[in-house]
């Protein structure tokens, strides 16, 4: 199992780092708020520990980041012990909250309840956009053609968006989500990023990128993906 862990204290991630892998969890740190939505589109954890206190985007800004695209359990570890606090952690999206300092036991259990409760998110097939087939994994995207398959490449920010899209398929995925998950909460305004991206994306995934029928923009609101098929 991978655990996300964004402080910004770094003898706390040193110390839950060696703690968690001597347990046999596969690690991954962050020490900000912008680190941390980075870290959880490239690494795909299944379960976070995130501080409230971090620089760049706090831990709450990051809850909702990650909500925009994933249901992978969420547990606040944090020094504010205020009710109001931890209420605002749970209505955003965190599924527990623990105070700082804790007993690593108490974390451990807290992690095992977190992880019998909540159902973990299955590692996705190969999916296909009419004749596009898009391997996750394996980050590969090929077009199929009478002269064989053809190997499309992708920029590293054209997967994170194309990631979003396809586990949020069929859904509204707002321009909001996207500029917060990919750029940080500093972006959140700049929509011309998205413009530029998805037009790229069009170009490489449609048929025809000027009369697109799977990138389908929601006027001013954000982007559906459509005619996903899963292997």
């Amino acid at each position: 199992m991978k655990i996300l862990i964004a402080d910004d204290d770094p003898q706390i991630l040193r110390a839950l780092r060696i703690t968690l892998t001597a347990k046999g969890y596969d690690v991954v740190t962050a020490s900000d708020g912008a680190a941390a939505i980075a870290a959880a589109i490239d690494h795909h954890a299944d379960l976070f520990l995130l501080d409230l206190g971090m620089p760049k985007l706090d831990g709450i800004e990051v809850i909702h980041g990650i909500r925009g695209w994933s249901a992978a359990p969420i547990l606040v570890v944090s020094g504010r012990a205020g009710a109001s606090d931890k209420v605002e952690a749970l209505d955003a999206g965190a599924d527990d909250y623990i105070t700082k300092p804790f007993a690593v036991e108490e974390l451990l259990a807290r992690i095992r309840a977190l992880t019998r409760r909540v159902p973990q998110e299955e590692a996705l097939p190969l999916v296909r956009l009419g004749d596009i087939t898009i391997d996750l994994a394996a980050r590969s995207v090929s077009r199929e053609s009478s002269d064989g398959n053809r190997q499309i490449r992708l920029t590293p920010t054209e997967w994170q968006m194309i990631d979003i899209l396809i586990r949020n398929a069929g859904k509204l995925v707002t321009r909001q989500t996207l500029l917060t998950a990919i750029w940080g909460n500093e972006h959140i305004e700049d929509t011309g990023y998205l413009r530029l991206y998805v037009s790229q994306l069009r170009k490489k995934l449609e048929d025809t990128p000027s009369e697109p029928v799977h990138i389908i923009t929601e006027p001013g609101m954000g982007y559906r993906l459509l005619g996903l098929t899963v292997d």
